[in-house]
């Protein structure tokens, strides 16, 4: 009598190929899933960001007057603002391009302008984040030698919530850069077909 652990096994090696490789469908299926997946993460982290980002303000008295501290004061964080929505909204409209991509005859320019499309998110994340990496590390630190003051220590809340905006925004890049490997790598071994 087969063990419920055999019939599995038996299950998974009927759906591969002969030499125990999965065959070119399931790669394709497995690739399209990935990029789907890694899509709709970017989406997420992207359109959860963008929130988190404009909703954050601390209202503070300094000297005597009242100071409330926003996004909207750094060209920096405006300008990953603007990014995150960019991102959101081609991803959105690049899963409409993912899905014919399924088929096993589909043409090598067709991935070539979905991984030319990722690369421009990619070096618009990148470039959003380093942007507010580094105007989030000298409010948090300052610049003595500038006499630049930190600042976080004052609004701590507002603080974190960049942080979490940033973080999320690298979130979405490094699902850019995997999106990034799995195009080159398709496009390789479209090459060497």
């Amino acid at each position: 009598m087969a063990s419920p652990q055999n019939t599995s096994q038996k299950r998974f090696f009927q759906a591969n190929s002969p030499g125990g490789m999965p065959t070119a469908s399931q790669s394709q299926r497995s690739r399209i899933l990935a990029q789907i997946t890694l899509r709709f993460l970017a989406i997420a982290f992207t359109v959860t960001a963008i929130p988190v980002m404009i909703t954050a303000k601390e209202p503070v008295s300094l000297l005597g007057l009242a100071i409330t501290p926003s996004y909207k004061q750094s060209s920096a964080m405006k300008f990953l603002l603007g990014v995150n929505a960019t991102v959101f909204a081609f991803t959105a409209l690049s899963m409409l391009f993912v899905w014919p991509l399924r088929r096993s005859g589909s043409k090598p320019i067709n991935y070539f302008f979905l991984h030319l499309h990722d690369m421009v998110m990619t070096l618009l994340l990148i470039s959003g984040c380093a942007a507010a990496t580094a105007v989030g590390y000298l409010s948090q630190y300052g610049q003595p030698e500038t006499y630049w003051s930190p600042i976080c220590d004052i609004v701590k809340k507002f603080c974190h919530q960049m942080l979490i905006s940033t973080v999320l925004s690298y979130l979405a890049f490094f699902c850019y850069l995997a999106l990034n490997i799995l195009s080159v790598h398709k496009l390789m071994s479209r090459a060497t077909e």
